[in-house]
């Protein structure tokens, strides 16, 4: 009994020795207490996240070493991809791309009057404030595959479908983001504004708009970039576009047309992000 308690007493000693604040004596006479580090813990935490979610998942090491490689050979059957299947692709492309681009600008318009009202030190009324918030909020929570869905019961099948569904997507976005930005401007010139009595609109577009313009426009030229790749997937619900024919070749096994399907997507992504970064250079 008296050596298990002699270790229980070395256990504890130890570990308050582990956990105790380490102290310093400076060449003044004052003391420093230095904390020790808990890295261990958060890394403690962090591996048991991994291994419940793991657990939960239901993650399969075994399949993924086993039958990964499936993947990459489906991959291999889309190339080359069928050049000729190209004429198919045009179309339904270049309604993808329609949709964006105005789903994308009518969202962002209409993201600037509520991005306005949601700014306290805009519009310094706490319940406006907070209702267009939840909005933005409510609108932001929905996937845009969801309301794609929903809006085909609405509105029935077709591209107008996919075009509420991202201009939708690019109100939330784009709204959030410019209310938080017109929130971190500097207030100095549109408070001399208004004390030279110019109408507080007035003030706001002289001194505000130039501080958020260029981080707006480079927002919306971001929503846009992504809206063209969601917007492939939106036809899996009936939203038109490119995703139509992308989901029936993949059911009918066709890879070589999805193959080339998918490289148009890509060429057009890639020309899309291109330009983006010119204007975005532009702008800077």
């Amino acid at each position: 009994m008296r050596f298990i308690a002699r270790k229980q007493k070395k256990w504890v000693t130890s570990m308050k020795i582990f956990f105790q604040a380490k102290t310093y004596t400076l060449s003044d006479g004052k003391v420093v207490r230095e904390k020790r580090s808990l890295a261990w813990l958060y890394w403690l935490i962090v591996i048991a996240i991994i291994y419940v979610s793991i657990r939960l998942t239901d993650f399969d090491f075994v399949g993924l070493a086993t039958r990964g490689h499936s993947f990459f050979e489906m991959i291999a059957d889309m190339f080359p991809p069928d050049l000729s299947y190209f004429s198919h692709v045009a179309k339904p492309l270049f309604d993808t791309i329609k949709m964006s681009f105005l789903g994308s600008i009518l969202g962002a318009l209409l993201a600037i009057p509520f991005a306005v009202l949601a700014s306290h030190n805009i519009v310094r009324n706490r319940v406006v404030n907070q209702i267009v918030r939840i909005i933005l909020t409510i609108t932001r929570t929905f996937p845009t595959l969801v309301i794609a869905l929903i809006a085909t019961h609405v509105f029935g099948l077709g591209t107008f479908a996919g075009l509420v569904a991202i201009f939708i997507f690019t109100f939330s976005f784009v709204g959030k983001q410019m209310f938080e930005n017109i929130e971190t401007v500097d207030m100095g010139a549109f408070e001399a504004t208004e004390a030279l009595g110019v109408g507080r609109f007035k003030a706001f577009v002289t001194s505000i708009i130039p501080q958020v313009a260029p981080s707006y426009l480079s927002t919306s030229l971001f929503a846009f970039e992504g809206n063209v790749r969601y917007s492939t997937i939106l036809g899996y619900v009936g939203a038109g576009g490119i995703g139509t024919i992308l989901n029936d070749r993949m059911g009918f096994l066709m890879y070589k047309d999805v193959g080339a399907i998918l490289l148009s997507i890509l060429v057009t992504v890639i020309i899309i992000e291109l330009t983006s970064t010119l204007i975005r250079a532009k702008l800077a």
